[in-house]
């Protein structure tokens, strides 16, 4: 059976990847239909994370994982070890003897508990002492009532989660009310839309990266553009010497590096690190996710019938986030880049053909699965696909995002 696996980043107040949270399909009794559910559920948690490896997926961070309540009663999350995940305790659970019992054991061997979507349940007040974190949900919850838990439960030795944070102001807000961690898609937003022009170094860096991704390139201009810049083809080395092509030696020329790559790859690497550049004032996880949707798309594109270029599927997952990164509106940024009209349109407008690919994209790595089988089904693509791609892609990105 196939994982279906997503993941979502927790922040710290720096705005710093602290951990992961893993979204499966259909949350985990509910993939299997029938039989025995819970033996069903151990197997696919099992499996996941033996084949694609719970290191891949969370890249070395923690990984966030919803427990039922018969998974915490049968001990599963001891199958995982301590330091490489977090309890995630379901709202509807019930703190009863046997949750209670299983939570302390865990925590006293090292796990960390959190308590998902948090409501206050006198019940639930014998699961305190064993609670590392507590989840808020920070759109479904009253600020006031927000305020009211924080202040009540900072008696224990909790840290404050705020779920669903979509807005740098929502997050400045949960910060002043004293939350230490924040999940939500806040960071993928411009923080203050501008309509001040690009500035000339940046729009430089921009129309690099529009140059380098088209096809009349030259082989022989991307070598010079690497050769001049001592930053570039340094993390050149350290790219093509990372664990994602898992060399038996090293590569130590730069023209060797050129030409393991291949042109395509050497364009891909400078437009890469040209955006790092460019979002090197924000949050990792914006570049992160930019490369993501960008190996992601053009994946798709490869399998799918619809007439589509791999290689403008990429451009587009690569500045999906343009807005973001440099703080402005995307119709305002896209006048001065020399893209395709189809990419243009699906960026400003979120029409054409290309468009659906991004949107199948942006809604996996949300894990809203349902418009996962819908879009995949307009597409022409083959549904069971995506999490093998999804989770190349994630590899892919992380590798970068060591340079």
């Amino acid at each position: 059976m196939k994982a279906y696996v997503a993941r979502q980043p927790i922040f710290n107040k720096k705005k710093r990847v602290k951990a992961y949270e893993l979204l499966f399909r259909d949350g985990l009794l509910n993939s299997f239909p029938g039989g025995d559910g819970e033996h069903a559920t151990s197997k696919l948690l099992s499996n996941s994370f033996m084949t694609i490896g719970i290191e891949q997926l969370a890249g070395g961070r923690k990984a966030f994982i919803n427990f039922t309540k018969d998974l915490l009663v049968d001990r599963i999350p001891s199958m995982f070890p301590a330091d490489k995940i977090v309890v995630e305790v379901l709202e509807d659970v019930e703190a009863d003897v046997e949750v209670v019992e299983a939570c302390r054991e865990l925590a006293e061997t090292g796990y960390e508990i959190a308590l998902d979507d948090f409501e206050y349940r006198p019940s639930l007040v014998t699961l305190f002492p064993y609670t590392s974190v507590i989840k808020i949900d920070f759109r479904a919850t009253p600020l006031n009532e927000i305020q009211n838990y924080v202040e009540k439960l900072s008696e224990f030795p909790v840290k404050f989660l705020a779920e669903k944070v979509e807005t740098y102001e929502e997050f400045q807000t949960a910060l002043t009310m004293g939350f230490d961690y924040f999940q939500g898609y806040f960071f993928s937003k411009p923080q203050v839309i501008s309509q001040k022009d690009v500035s000339p170094s940046r729009l430089n860096l921009l129309r690099i990266m529009a140059e380098v991704n088209k096809e009349d390139f030259k082989f022989e201009e991307l070598e010079k553009l690497i050769r001049r810049d001592v930053s570039i083809s340094y993390k050149l080395l350290r790219y093509i010497n990372s664990a994602y092509f898992r060399r038996l030696k090293e590569i130590s020329s730069i023209k060797q590096a050129i030409i393991l790559l291949g042109e395509m790859g050497i364009r891909r690497f400078l437009s890469l690190i040209t955006m790092s550049r460019l979002a090197s004032d924000k949050p990792d996880e914006l570049i992160r996710t930019s490369i993501i949707r960008a190996r992601l798309c053009e994946q798709l594109g490869k399998i799918s019938p619809k007439d589509v270029d791999p290689s403008e599927l990429f451009t587009l997952g690569l500045f999906s986030l343009i807005d973001a990164i440099l703080d402005n509106h995307m119709g305002s940024i896209m006048q001065n880049l020399p893209l395709s009209e189809p990419i243009k349109a699906a960026l400003v407008e979120r029409k054409g053909t290309l468009a659906q690919f991004l949107e199948l994209a942006k809604v996996y790595e949300a894990g809203q699965w349902e418009r996962v089988v819908n879009l995949a089904d307009g597409l022409e693509i083959s549904e069971e696909k995506i999490p093998e791609y999804y989770v190349d892609s994630v590899t892919w990105a992380d590798s970068y995002a060591m340079l």
